[in-house]
């Protein structure tokens, strides 16, 4: 990666490193997880085809969760001084320098944290045999949303996929009011009428 300066946010150099990460990192971490989790599930009752199932369904919750937490989560419209710091700490500075390359894949320290919690909604909701393939799943959508992000912001793409994928992007961080929100399909824009933004 190129050399880059970074907008720096903790004065603290502990909390300001966190806030940069490798983006191998979220690939060295989760595809373990998801490995364990998916041999964990294929020796269960659900079988290859159960398995298969669920780990799409994950794949394609994750989209819907990647859309709705981007439009609402991460471009809350806070009204509070401490609101719009969190915002900004979560994304907005990414819109703020969209080309650094240590900050366009989630610290592990939010993305564990997070997934941890979604595992355990998963569990109280479906129970552990259908969570470990829909979690594995979710997070193999998630790792697909994160390393078509960067690649989004630094690669040139040559397929005629990629070009549209990257153009979807691209055009979400020029928009006003919003829109094109989600990043690893526009699935859910087309089907929630964001897909051509404000």
């Amino acid at each position: 990666m190129k050399a880059h300066s970074s907008i720096r946010l903790f004065k603290n150099p502990v909390l300001e490193a966190l806030t940069h990460v490798h983006p191998s990192v979220p690939f060295l971490i989760w595809i373990p997880i998801v490995a364990y989790q998916l041999v964990l599930a294929l020796r269960s009752d659900l079988g290859f085809t159960g398995t298969a199932a669920w780990f799409a369904f994950g794949v394609l919750f994750w989209t819907l969760t990647e859309y709705s937490m981007h439009r609402w989560v991460f471009h809350y419209q806070a009204e509070t001084r401490f609101g719009k710091y969190l915002v900004f700490l979560f994304h907005g500075i990414h819109h703020d320098d969209p080309q650094d390359p240590t900050r366009l894949v989630m610290p592990p320290v939010v993305s564990l944290s997070l997934g941890a919690l979604f595992y355990a909604m998963f569990v109280a909701l479906m129970g552990v045999e259908f969570t470990r393939p829909f979690f594995s799943g979710f997070i193999g959508g998630y790792l697909v949303y994160d390393y078509i992000h960067f690649a989004t912001h630094h690669f040139r793409p040559r397929t005629a996929w990629g070009k549209s994928v990257k153009e979807h992007h691209m055009k979400h961080h020029y928009l006003k009011k919003g829109g094109k929100w989600g990043v690893s399909t526009p699935l859910w824009d087309v089907l929630f009428g964001t897909f051509k933004g404000e």
